[in-house]
């Protein structure tokens, strides 16, 4: 009899026990994993740049208000020393089949810079062999003052050395205000 009787409690305590861990698993909040920083996964929000892939800040154009309102945003693009860049949080999001824990769609700091093909040895080149045909001024998108230079034969020769001198000290940029694109 005490056999049985024992047997029948193991069974018993065997089945509360089981009860028990199916009801933890039917709320996942529970059986999350505690994060393990020797573990291989990394925050999402860690991860380099290769791994992510990150909106472009809206561009306020100077306006303040706009800016404030939304609480992010450039007001100017670019610069010419790295601590004039303004900096601003945008939304990124983890690429496909990266493994990462936490939220994959975060907040990040970027820089306000943007390229849009302009380089500037190209330029100076321009600026070196064509500039006395405003050659320098097209390929920066500032038409106006190109054809004037055309015009005048770069002011007779003067205009186009003050342009290389421009060029060379960076005070002639863009006309959109983007940056120098890089060479890679």
């Amino acid at each position: 009899m005490w056999k049985s009787s024992h047997c029948l409690w193991i069974v018993l305590l065997t089945l509360t026990f089981n009860l028990q861990i199916s009801k933890s698993n039917t709320n996942p909040a529970e059986n999350e994993v505690k994060y393990n920083p020797e573990g291989p996964l990394v925050l999402c929000s860690f991860l380099p740049e290769e791994f992510i892939d990150c909106r472009d800040p809206p561009d306020h154009k100077g306006n303040e208000s706009a800016k404030h309102e939304k609480g992010y945003g450039c007001l100017k693009y670019g610069s010419y020393r790295y601590e004039d860049v303004e900096r601003t949080n945008t939304t990124c999001e983890v690429l496909l089949g990266i493994e990462c824990r936490g939220n994959r769609t975060f907040f990040r700091e970027v820089p306000c810079v943007k390229y849009n093909g302009y380089y500037f040895l190209t330029t100076l080149l321009y600026s070196i062999l064509l500039g006395f045909l405003g050659m320098d001024r097209f390929s920066l998108g500032q038409t106006g003052t190109a054809v004037g230079k055309l015009l005048t034969l770069g002011g007779v020769g003067i205009w186009w050395m003050v342009d290389i001198v421009l060029l060379v000290t960076n005070n002639l940029l863009p006309e959109d205000g983007s940056n120098w694109e890089r060479y890679k």
